[in-house]
């Protein structure tokens, strides 16, 4: 079960705000100056992060008993498994009231919470991002899912029940600084920058970060869901074939229909 989305678009002055050295009436240092450089919005642009966000739940069976029949686990990951630390700081996972403690806050990557339980519940993720992008929070809504629909068969302990949605962040006007520090990293969707324009050097801790975050490792790897660019148009050349194969059947029915219709008339003539 997947779904499409795009968020950003209904999201005003999303690229963040304005540093307070721009805004400070001071003598500004050179570092004030670096600081305001990279507080620049690029205008009529803008940075896409695909993400996917849904649970894997696993059934317990034998071990199962009435308030403990799966161990799930809820997650936001790249569509492409890469480290979206980059972007996001923290999440927040608000959990049904019944759990201890059931705000969950992940503070880096992989941005995941594991738990157990027997009932379904809808999960609110609510994701922060780093202070060079906006402070603007954004909530995401799944309906954490444990049992598997009818058509897909009994439960079984070794295929778990898996739910995810693709969706797509959109930071609108981003800062230089934003800019720079995800020029070259592959959970990011870049902008086609103006002729001749060039980014600040992008910082030494962000350079070390490397990929730790990634979720290409990850134990659960082998259940997600794959939502690249080509197997979504694999989905869609399949799906155009069963459509004009359809109407290759509509018209052979409508010509049937008309050489029917046309015996009769000469028959009554």
């Amino acid at each position: 079960m997947s779904q499409n989305q795009k968020h950003g678009a209904d999201q005003p002055d999303i690229g963040g705000p304005t540093p307070k050295s721009q805004r400070t009436k001071i003598v500004k240092s050179s570092e004030d100056n670096e600081k305001k450089t990279l507080g620049k919005k690029l205008k009529d642009s803008e940075i896409c992060v695909p993400i996917v966000y849904g649970n894997i739940a696993f059934w317990l069976g034998k071990k199962a008993s009435e308030y403990e029949s799966h161990k799930w686990t809820v997650y936001v990951r790249s569509s492409t498994n890469e480290d979206l630390g980059v972007v996001i700081k923290r999440a927040v996972f608000q959990l049904h009231s019944s759990f201890n403690n059931p705000t969950r806050v992940v503070e880096g990557p992989p941005f995941e919470l594991s738990e157990s339980g027997w009932g379904e519940f809808e999960i609110v993720i609510t994701l922060h991002f780093h202070s060079d992008i906006t402070e603007k929070p954004l909530h995401l809504y799944h309906h954490l899912k444990l049992y598997p629909e009818e058509e897909s068969g009994p439960m079984s302990m070794k295929k778990p029940v898996v739910v995810e949605s693709y969706d797509e962040i959109v930071f609108s006007e981003p800062s230089e600084g934003f800019l720079a520090r995800v020029q070259n990293h592959p959970a990011v969707i870049m902008p086609r920058l103006p002729s001749g324009f060039l980014l600040p050097p992008v910082p030494m801790e962000d350079i070390d970060s490397g990929n730790r975050g990634d979720t290409k490792n990850n134990p659960l790897n082998q259940w997600f869901t794959n939502f690249s660019e080509a197997d979504e148009l694999l989905k869609l050349a399949a799906a155009r074939q069963q459509v004009q194969a359809h109407i290759a059947r509509l018209r052979r029915q409508l010509s049937l229909i008309d050489g029917q219709q046309q015996l009769k008339s000469a028959s009554d003539v």
